[in-house]
């Protein structure tokens, strides 16, 4: 789990799917904003129609914040990472987890 300072607000958010450019992947789409500060702040968006219950959203957070963690010094600005309205997110599923960090690693390295 990464520091408070790194996640973004919602209000934050807003800004940042306002001022935006899009990186796609298979499952995911990466909006980014330049900001101000000396490091990268990180949030994931995810509808009820990705991952059904709240336990699988907070699963796939905290996966989101302990993967970008890795990657706090090479990353500037801000980033909103959006789950696609087809993809369906399950934490017991293994196979759909793997693919997931798989896919948000290659978010991240597109981004660098």
């Amino acid at each position: 789990m990464i520091a408070k300072r790194y996640r973004l607000k919602e209000a934050q958010i807003g800004k940042v799917l306002r001022r935006k450019k899009p990186f796609f992947s298979s499952i995911l789409v990466a909006n980014v904003a330049q900001n101000r500060l000396e490091y990268p702040r990180f949030a994931l968006i995810l509808s009820g129609k990705v991952a059904k219950t709240s336990v699988d959203r907070n699963f796939f957070r905290r996966m989101l914040y302990d993967i970008c963690g890795e990657y706090l010094g090479n990353v500037s600005g801000d980033i909103v990472f959006v789950a696609k309205k087809w993809t369906v997110l399950q934490r017991k599923d293994a196979e759909c987890a793997s693919r997931f960090a798989q896919e948000l690693r290659a978010l991240i390295h597109k981004i660098q």
